[in-house]
């Protein structure tokens, strides 16, 4: 079917783990005729959850894509671009890099279980990148659901803009409209009175629509007049509608389905994307036209190297269209590529289409230079312009791994940097220092995860040790260093001096490089010979080994000879007048701290927060509903080691936990004091 930029509707379904996501995925394809049957999460049939992993897990571990072409009437055809993310904290980083490339989310709410936090995080991640948010309430036909429960809970945490467009009927075997009909009952009362209320609502966001509201009622509201305002109320965030189902028996899904195309924003509606471009003096916000005749804008949200097609780039268009021998450019490359094939994806399944019009998701392959993030354009006046980044959780957990056999260390380092590009929250470093590669990862599962797909995908077997914790360094006071570089050997000599002085900056601020020096006493030339020396420092650190951040260094004087002062020189004065002034500013090893959440059986609260007490935690809060309970705290990343491991023994493997990294603080004079002397030997030597 051909179809136009307004006919498109690209939204991203989001929610916890259990919440049925792939189901309800699997369950509006069918419904809109992209498949004959709809296949099961427990079979292994679904068109989402193909990689084997996922199968042999029975949960998604990546994201998704399918489209579905319907035309519910003769002269109207909508064409759906549905993106499934996976429900565990632990596999983010691809599920928030596809909200980048939608309008509306999604978030799937277990009428079973109720709204869990992962919901509220999911909330704010949405609102961050400007998109319509609406909630599905799904197995409402189950035993144990209870839907009035969920939307009190729902309003409790979001407010009144929480207002259902249906409402389940007969113990969740239907559901009625109470957006667009006010008769009827339902299992949460007369539909009449949702209806009003969510009228009410809608007409706020239009003084105009206001009016004729309240002159004449509903009847005095145009058909477009309730779409347009219903359509600003879901982009403002005036208004978080739900939608009540049950993917597994299909009840709501065909009124889902005709919710989206009826009520959901197309490209031309929503909210702008955060494009921004660069312009000399920093980066400016950049308007972009969904139509076709503009020069082509489309970014890179998702990587996959397909071990059949190659590296495949799947992209969002945000203006012009990208036609199959279209000539593209990638970021600011003077080379071009051209568009040899043009994919829209189903699954694991990649269709060849002609073009791809303004709003729409597509894949081009084999295309070496891109990345994720990529921003791909027809005219170098587009090669300044990118689009806003994504806040990414930082990856903590961390493994220095090595190849299994000799001889397959080139093969290892390509492998992982596949990995990391398909993955935005999967780190991979390379310590010089210690000659090493760390992987860094959301979670002991992320990387197991990882290390499975070295070996499945990519033959790669690894030996790992234990998780390394990604320490920092920093100073506590202000002070001075200096250093004379001064080397003889018989011919050119070298010769270099620096003085510098240090202060502290805030927790998160970096590293500040200020050049104060006058009268030329440092040759300009040799002022990023300068810089170079104090980097060194930074990421090598001067107590533990390990990186320094929040410091500002301020380099004033120095002296210079005419015939030996050389780069090496003031690199070598430089690295150690900071070091020297390090010492001198009772220096600080910082640990990670994070943002912990625990759930567990009711009945093990309190071998969970003695054993959080046991791992220097501080309990922020708890929560319980239904025999189980949530425990919030803050905890050192460096106490969390065997943690999984205790807490399934602790809960009989009911328990669950997910982690953000919240900032660092210093770590006890105890530890330090430990990471010190485990470093004072490689540092005396040097």
């Amino acid at each position: 079917m051909s179809y136009a930029t307004r006919d498109i509707r690209n939204v991203a379904l989001a929610g916890h783990p259990g919440a049925g996501k792939t189901t309800l995925f699997e369950a509006l394809l069918h419904a809109g005729g992209a498949l004959t049957t709809a296949g099961t999460v427990e079979r292994g049939t679904t068109v989402s959850d193909f990689d084997p992993m996922e199968k042999a897990r029975g949960h998604s571990i990546d994201i998704a894509i399918a489209s579905i072409d319907h035309a519910p009437v003769s002269d109207r055809h909508y064409h759906l671009n549905l993106i499934d993310t996976p429900g565990y904290p632990e596999f983010r980083g691809p599920a928030l890099s596809a909200l980048a490339a939608v309008e509306t989310a999604l978030i799937v709410v277990d009428a079973d279980t109720g709204m869990e936090h992962g919901t509220v995080r999911l909330m704010e991640r949405a609102r961050e990148r400007g998109l319509c948010r609406v909630f599905v309430v799904n197995k409402i036909d189950h035993e144990q659901a209870d839907c009035a429960r969920v939307i009190a809970q729902l309003r409790e945490r979001f407010g009144q803009e929480v207002l259902p467009l249906n409402l389940p009927a007969d113990g969740g075997r239907r559901v009625v409209d109470c957006f667009g009909s006010a008769s009827g009952d339902s299992d949460l009362g007369p539909v009449a009175e949702w209806h009003q209320r969510i009228l009410d609502q809608v007409v706020e966001v239009d003084e105009s629509v206001m009016e004729h509201f309240l002159d004449g009622g509903e009847q005095g509201l145009s058909p477009q007049e309730l779409h347009d305002a219903f359509e600003r109320a879901l982009r403002e965030g005036h208004l978080f509608p739900v939608c009540f189902v049950s993917a597994r028996s299909g009840v709501g899904v065909a009124e889902l389905l005709q919710i989206a195309e009826r009520l959901f924003p197309d490209p031309t509606e929503a909210n702008p994307p955060p494009l921004l471009k660069r312009n000399g003096h920093g980066d400016e916000p950049l308007a972009v036209q969904p139509t076709n005749g503009g020069h082509v804008i489309a970014d890179v949200f998702k990587i996959v190297n397909d071990p059949f097609v190659g590296k495949l780039g799947v992209f969002r268009v945000y203006q012009g269209t990208v036609k199959r021998d279209t000539q593209l450019f990638v970021d600011d490359g003077r080379k071009p590529f051209k568009v040899g094939h043009l994919f829209r994806l189903r699954g694991k399944e990649h269709v060849e289409i002609d073009e791809a019009v303004p709003g729409d998701i597509a894949a081009v392959a084999k295309i070496d230079d891109l990345h994720f993030d990529a921003v791909l354009h027809d005219s170098h006046d587009e090669d300044a312009v990118r689009l806003a980044p994504t806040s990414f959780p930082r990856a903590m957990f961390g493994l220095a791994v090595q190849a299994a056999s000799r001889g397959q260390e080139q093969k290892l380092s390509t492998a992982l940097q596949k990995l990391a590009e398909e993955d935005p929250a999967f780190v991979v470093e390379h310590n010089a220092e210690l000659n090493e590669v760390v992987i860094r990862g959301l979670s002991e599962l992320h990387l197991r995860v990882m290390l499975e797909r070295l070996k499945e995908r990519f033959g790669v077997e690894v030996t790992t040790r234990p998780p390394r914790i990604a320490y920092r360094e920093t100073i506590s006071t202000p002070a001075e260093g200096h250093h004379r570089h001064k080397k003889q050997t018989g011919g050119a000599g070298q010769f270099g001096e620096v003085f510098l002085r240090i202060e502290p900056l805030p927790r998160g601020s970096g590293f500040e490089f200020v050049d104060e020096v006058k009268g030329g006493t440092i040759p300009g030339q040799f002022m990023p010979a300068v810089e170079k020396g104090v980097r060194q420092v930074l990421q090598g650190g001067a107590i533990s080994g390990h990186p320094l951040q929040d410091v500002r260094v301020i380099v004033y004087e120095g002296k210079h000879h005419p015939v030996d002062s050389k780069e090496v020189a003031f690199v070598t004065a430089a690295r150690k007048a900071f070091l020297d002034a390090i010492a001198r500013a009772k220096p600080q090893v910082l640990e990670p701290i994070v943002d912990l959440e625990v759930g567990a059986p009711e009945a093990q609260l309190g071998d969970v927060t003695g054993s959080l007490a046991g791992r220097r935690a501080r309990i922020t809060g708890t929560d319980g509903a239904r025999g189980e309970v949530v425990v919030r705290a803050q905890v050192p990343m460096s106490e969390l080691d065997g943690f999984a491991a205790e807490l399934k023994s602790l809960t009989a493997g009911k328990g669950r936990y997910s982690l953000d990294f919240s900032h660092y603080e210093p770590v006890p004079p105890q530890v330090q004091q430990k990471l010190v002397e485990a470093y004072k030997p490689k540092h005396e030597e040097d």
